[in-house]
């Protein structure tokens, strides 16, 4: 269970909630979510990237497979929203205390909205950021949803 120490694996200890971490040597330029599931030997539809949007001008996490598409629109209307982009690295970073390819939706330094992409469920287990690149952690898609308050929905296109 436990293994290297972020906010994102602080929260899973302290919440006693079941997970392993899994870790990688991240190749600079590679993009992150295709790498972790090429370097864990991954079937890249468990393994989510978490995005960072604005909605209406609210950031707000998008938690998808990394293979997949984020649908703005579908993401939008899932927290109410009328319009949504993506966020400006340097806003995500600010907002969530993490640094891009490794922004997990987990342990986040201001906790924002979530929705976790629907095709998650399908799974007993996927695999998000652990909070640095080059580290995933692997939980139940429930126990995701639970601690991050997210809201389930179809988000890619």
């Amino acid at each position: 269970m436990a293994g290297q120490a972020t906010p994102a694996t602080a929260l899973l200890d302290a919440r006693h909630i079941r997970y392993r971490v899994h870790s990688y040597q991240h190749q600079a330029g590679a993009a992150y979510g295709l790498e972790a599931a090429r370097e864990l030997g991954l079937d890249p539809a468990r393994v989510f990237k978490t995005l960072i949007t604005e909605v209406d001008t609210r950031l707000t996490v998008g938690v998808l497979p990394v293979g997949a598409t984020l649908d703005l629109k579908a993401l939008a209307a899932a927290v109410g929203g009328k319009r949504a982009k993506m966020a400006e690295v340097s806003a995500a970073e600010r907002a969530t205390g993490y640094v891009a390819g490794g922004i997990s939706p987990l342990g986040q330094k201001r906790q924002l909205p979530v929705v976790l992409d629907a095709s998650a469920e399908v799974f007993e287990t996927i695999f998000c950021s652990g909070g640095q690149r080059g580290l995933e952690v692997e939980l139940a898609p429930s126990d995701l949803a639970e601690l991050t308050n997210a809201t389930v929905a179809p988000i890619t296109s």
